[in-house]
């Protein structure tokens, strides 16, 4: 089976679900297609008991993807420049700060608290865990996920100042979380070998600083392209163009390709470039064009985290961690967000109670479950792997499913 075959059967089954959850269900899409998936996936294992030949197929297809690499070297480009280019950058310039705060410092604060908390109470329940694995847990666990938080706020009616806050927080700590996870698996991977502090800044200021100059560069190139012609499918070329190869030059260069694409987009997006550099007519082709490329690839992406249950090793031990996981990573969230919300509430005129929605409304998913895939075996694979499913499957459904009723009862 190569590679157009899996693609085109994923697409399929992408499109019956979808249309299943439009049709009956009525769920926010991110929600409703996980959820048909995960029940699909539990059908096929217990038909599997009778004839597994679904089974195996699904199985087959799912262990030939390589969904690490699917979705933070391809798809999340996509999605975080999408996601960029449809956010209200004036708004997201007004609350510029605490979204810097939010996403380096909460996502840091959170990293330490999470990790440190897994790593008592693991011990509690007699699993051998290093403290170094568990604040590995913690960093892939802390950023918030845009794919996730983008579908869901649509149609939460959060007030504008707060869906800036959350919005514009998941699209740039999740660049900075990477960065934070990648930088303590490499001290976890030196074999007790010390890594000195200035390979660690190094790390993170090539990365992160290099990653937001590179977009800057992008998408001053894409805008100055843009402007000076006026051919609405060559413009879209550009744009589609600028992300390609944005992030195979910021992945060469080892530069942050998240935050180089959230970057080109917000510049692509704001209204002064729009006004000046798209007609009405490339501004709509534009604007739907990434619209559905953002919808496909979101449908996509929570139908493969469905069904990477089948890869899963589901002992009792790990589900449990994984519930005790819960409460824990929800409340470092709002204590890692508790000091900078106090500090810049009265400066910024925030909503009331905008720590308890960006704490509910801070959902995990792909990206969490992608990061976690790639910890080694000696690194407790298996273990973080189901703590950060059952936490993923968690906030996607039952964040997802009430942070609407969350926010029309606390932050109106």
């Amino acid at each position: 089976m190569d590679y157009f075959i899996i693609s085109a059967v994923l697409v399929f089954i992408s499109a019956i679900f979808g249309y299943i959850n439009v049709r009956f269900l009525k769920l926010p899409n991110t929600i409703g297609l996980m959820l048909i998936t995960i029940v699909f996936t539990l059908a096929v294992f217990v038909i599997g008991y009778v004839d597994d030949t679904l089974l195996n197929a699904e199985r087959y297809i799912i262990t030939q993807i390589d969904f690490k690499t699917v979705l933070l070297d391809i798809m999340l480009s996509f999605l975080l420049f999408a996601g960029a280019l449809h956010t209200n950058f004036e708004q997201l310039k007004v609350q510029r700060w605490p979204i810097m705060v939010f996403s380096t410092l909460g996502v840091l604060v959170s990293t330490f608290l999470v990790g440190t908390i897994m790593f008592y109470l693991l011990k509690m329940t007699s699993m051998e865990v290093n403290y170094i694995h568990c604040l590995l847990f913690g960093a892939l666990i802390s950023p918030t996920d845009p794919i996730a938080v983008l579908g869901i706020l649509k149609k939460a009616g959060a007030p504008k100042k707060l869906e800036t806050k959350i919005v514009g927080e998941s699209l740039f700590n999740d660049g900075v979380g990477v960065v934070v996870f990648l930088t303590i698996f490499k001290m976890a991977s030196s074999g007790g070998a010390p890594v000195e502090p200035m390979e660690i800044l190094e790390l993170f200021g090539v990365e992160v600083i290099g990653g937001i100059l590179w977009g800057l560069l992008i998408g001053w190139v894409t805008y100055r392209l843009m402007r000076s012609i006026d051919d609405y499918d060559i413009e879209v070329i550009i744009t589609l163009a600028a992300v390609m190869m944005g992030t195979v030059v910021a992945q060469k260069f080892h530069l942050s390709a998240p935050l180089a694409m959230v970057t080109a987009g917000l510049v692509v997006g704001n209204d002064t470039v729009r006004n000046s550099a798209m007609s009405d007519t490339t501004e709509i082709y534009v604007d739907k064009f990434w619209e559905l490329l953002d919808i496909l690839f979101n449908t996509l992406l929570f139908v493969l985290i469905g069904m990477e249950m089948l890869v899963i090793s589901f002992e009792t031990s790990y589900i449990i961690a994984g519930l005790i996981a819960i409460p824990i990573v929800l409340g470092c969230r709002y204590l890692s967000l508790l000091m900078p919300i106090k500090f810049f509430e009265k400066r910024l005129d925030f909503v009331p109670g905008t720590n308890l929605v960006m704490t509910w409304g801070g959902l995990r998913g792909g990206i969490s479950i992608a990061l976690a895939l790639g910890l080694t075996q000696d690194m407790n694979r298996d273990l973080f792997l189901v703590i950060t499913y059952v936490v993923v499957v968690f906030s996607i459904i039952a964040q997802g499913l009430t942070v609407g009723n969350l926010i029309k009862r606390v932050a109106k």
